[in-house]
């Protein structure tokens, strides 16, 4: 009889338990029919283990005495700093100044690490003929070689090819998918 009996307050008290921590969810999530006021939140001071850690500033460059981030001269280490594409206008092959950005930090890039050679795929989106978005994806491609040879790096080291719409990067019939795949990327050798 004793065991039946605190069994029944033991479930008791643990569904009291329960509905107090839904009401109070409720309340603190501003779901339900509960009216109660939310009740004062108490901040928790970090441990001093969590809190040494939480303040000492972690960045790319360095964790203890082991650098993070990606190698410098990298393929990853390019995509980071430079970008790897630039974008067009439909049935356009003229750098806009986001391009030009891009294109000046890929030089910076390229300048920093004069021994790797790049290749510049001209893309295009779906619309057009085969042959008009090869070509078109060649004057991308050249468009961005000839900016990059303006700013100082060596004709010999870009390399271009135009796959036109042969591989695109999204696969969809609209805009956010054609003007995604409108670009020049710049892959490292």
């Amino acid at each position: 009889m004793r065991r039946k009996l605190f069994s029944l307050l033991a479930a008791l008290f643990l569904l009291g338990a329960c509905e107090s921590t839904t009401g109070e969810q409720k309340a603190a999530t501003g779901t339900g029919g509960d009216t109660q006021q939310p009740k004062e939140q108490v901040a928790v001071k970090p441990e001093p283990a969590k809190e040494k850690m939480m303040s000492k500033p972690v960045g790319p460059q360095s964790v203890g005495s082991k650098p993070v981030g990606p190698k410098p001269g990298s393929v990853e280490h390019f995509v980071a700093t430079a970008g790897d594409r630039v974008f067009f206008d439909l049935d356009k092959f003229n750098l806009q100044s986001a391009a030009r950005d891009t294109l000046q930090r890929q030089a910076d890039w390229l300048k920093q690490f004069s021994n790797v050679r790049v290749t510049i795929e001209g893309h295009c989106d779906e619309r057009g003929t085969r042959e008009y978005n090869l070509a078109l994806g060649e004057r991308r491609a050249n468009a961005a070689k000839d900016y990059l040879v303006g700013l100082g790096i060596d004709a010999y080291r870009i390399a271009t090819i135009s796959y036109g719409k042969e591989r695109p990067e999204v696969l969809g019939s609209i805009e956010s998918a054609w003007s995604q795949n409108r670009r020049a990327f710049t892959m490292v050798n």
